[in-house]
């Protein structure tokens, strides 16, 4: 097998250049790096979103687990990762106490990203780099991370700082463990009727019943004649689609008695102790 080029020419850049990286919005977005570019430190991930409808790429856990974060804000309408700051030198004028690599004439150029450049509901864009904690101690990545603050407050756009101590770990791995759910109902068999179907059904066991998740949902296999797992994989997409809401802050035991459950299906709404 060929050993992969992961070396930055101007070849390469003029190639990002043309395949549009960096632009474009949702579906149509291309991020300036993805997982077939460059090595990573850390393990690299290939999810699809719920917002965007296409593929992110990720070079590390912090990375991913912030993008389950912000596919669950509902006040977040679209993620853009690995954003490039293709403009850098024409924003940042006040850089002459900065690492002068970044602002003067080299081929290729230098591109600076930044992790996250989200889309608020409001039609506001917040910035966001993630990074380890242990990082934040290394003049070098300081010194980025003082270019990037400079180059979004020109912008006059909130830029922040995301280290592994502000990620909610429980949640994120709660939506982690839900979030293939709502693309995967055809892989199971099910149409969009059978699957409304089945998630009234299950939604009356979980008003009805105070059992535990798993017997629930192990019940509604065996009374819908369905194979194993099916109860569970909509209860998964119950979660993800925002129509029954459990505290995601706590972890989700299946086994344990059942947590308390908002249902909001349609004109449907109930609160169960």
């Amino acid at each position: 097998m060929a050993k992969r080029d992961t070396s930055w020419t101007m070849a390469k850049y003029k190639r990002f250049l043309s395949e549009n990286r960096g632009a474009g919005e949702l579906a149509s977005y291309k991020p300036w790096l993805s997982i077939q570019d460059f090595p990573s430190k850390g393990r690299v991930s290939r999810i699809k979103g719920w917002k965007t409808n296409r593929i992110h790429h990720f070079f590390s856990d912090i990375q991913t687990r912030c993008f389950y974060m912000f596919e669950w804000d509902d006040e977040i309408v679209d993620i853009r990762e690995h954003y490039p700051l293709l403009d850098l030198a024409e924003v940042v004028k006040d850089n002459k106490d900065l690492k002068q690599e970044f602002f003067i004439n080299r081929e290729p150029p230098y591109i600076l990203t930044t992790t996250f450049l989200l889309t608020l509901r409001n039609h506001k864009y917040i910035a966001r780099t993630v990074k380890s904690s242990s990082e934040l101690g290394k003049k070098s990545v300081l010194e980025r991370l003082e270019i990037e603050r400079r180059y979004w407050a020109a912008k006059q756009i909130d830029f922040g700082i995301i280290t592994q101590k502000e990620i909610p770990t429980k949640m994120v791995k709660n939506i982690e463990w839900i979030h293939s759910s709502l693309y995967t109902y055809e892989e199971r068999g099910l149409t969009e009727n059978s699957l409304e179907n089945y998630c009234n059904i299950l939604i009356d066991k979980f008003r009805d019943s105070k059992y535990s998740i798993r017997k629930i949902t192990s019940d509604f296999d065996k009374e819908n004649d369905v194979s194993d797992g099916t109860g569970l994989y909509i209860f998964k997409y119950l979660l993800a689609s925002k129509h029954i809401y459990i505290d995601m802050n706590e972890s989700i035991d299946i086994a344990k008695s059942r947590p308390k459950i908002i249902i909001d299906w349609g004109a449907r709404y109930a609160s169960n102790q």
